[in-house]
């Protein structure tokens, strides 16, 4: 149990909720809060336990709380499904799963992408380490197969092509890197223990304020489609949607790039796929 992670996301879940939101809880007069969010009383109240026993919670001092606290406690803060799983994580109900990243890619999930014809498609781990990969996806992006190993990273990538192959569409700066801390959060609570996590996230924070910002949020909310420009040397511009699936059993994803049928981008992305396998 990680009792400053369970405060810190606890707390960021009660500011983010506003009054009015809120059945039982008066919206606000003319005389303003002084905090964003709801109070820690509101949330006591809400939740059938005392203040101090929250204010507790949130400043990591309090017990481990039972799974009745817990969902009471997500009731009243209004939690996605994601974000209860979370937080019985951070309370230690969940058991620590190991490292995020070394297990043994099944072969059938290798051959996944070089089935989805002329789609850019690769398969990433828990820490965003492609595993796997078609011809299209390496046309369209890079050849994974000369990176290091270690560079062999979603996030590593887009933080180094970043201004001279990707951006992201008008009024959607910041999206993927939010998106990126969302999940590394997730797979932070799954994997306490991986200090080779640890390192990628510090690393992202330095370089990306809006990953920096995105962790802090400790917002966990799954976000399967993200909108994505890139600027190919050959095909030009191309306006992408990313699509993110989840592997069931596993902790990989399933990583495609689509366009809207009949436009420009969709014609481009099939010239991309080449005969054979590139992973």
């Amino acid at each position: 149990m990680s009792k400053r992670e369970l405060g810190d996301f606890l707390r960021r879940r009660r500011e983010a909720l506003r009054p009015e939101q809120v059945h039982g809880v008066h919206p606000p007069g003319r005389r303003a809060r002084r905090t964003p969010g709801l109070r820690r009383e509101e949330v006591a109240a809400l939740a059938g336990v005392s203040t101090s026993y929250y204010e507790r919670m949130e400043q990591a001092r309090g017990p481990r709380p039972s799974p009745e606290v817990l969902a009471a406690l997500a009731t009243a803060l209004r939690l996605t499904g994601a974000e209860r799983e979370h937080l019985a994580r951070l309370a230690g109900q969940v058991p620590a799963a190991p490292e995020a990243a070394g297990a043994p890619v099944p072969e059938e999930v290798r051959r996944l992408p070089h089935r989805l014809g002329p789609v850019p498609a690769y398969v990433v781990d828990a820490r965003e380490d492609i595993v796997a990969w078609n011809d299209a996806a390496a046309a369209l992006i890079t050849d994974f197969a000369r990176l290091p190993a270690g560079e062999r990273n979603t996030l590593r990538l887009s933080l180094r092509l970043r201004g001279t192959l990707c951006s992201a569409p008008a009024g959607a700066e910041g999206a993927f890197d939010r998106q990126a801390a969302a999940a590394l959060r997730t797979t932070s609570a799954r994997h306490p223990g991986d200090r080779a996590l640890g390192e990628l996230v510090n690393e992202l924070a330095a370089h990306s304020p809006d990953f920096a910002a995105g962790w802090r949020s400790h917002d966990v909310r799954p976000r399967p489609a993200l909108r994505k420009r890139l600027r190919h040397p050959e095909l030009g511009e191309l306006d992408l949607e990313r699509q993110t699936l989840l592997l069931p059993g596993t902790d990989l994803r399933l990583v495609m790039y689509t366009a809207d049928p009949g436009s420009p981008s969709a014609a481009a992305l099939a010239r991309l796929a080449g005969p054979g396998a590139a992973s």
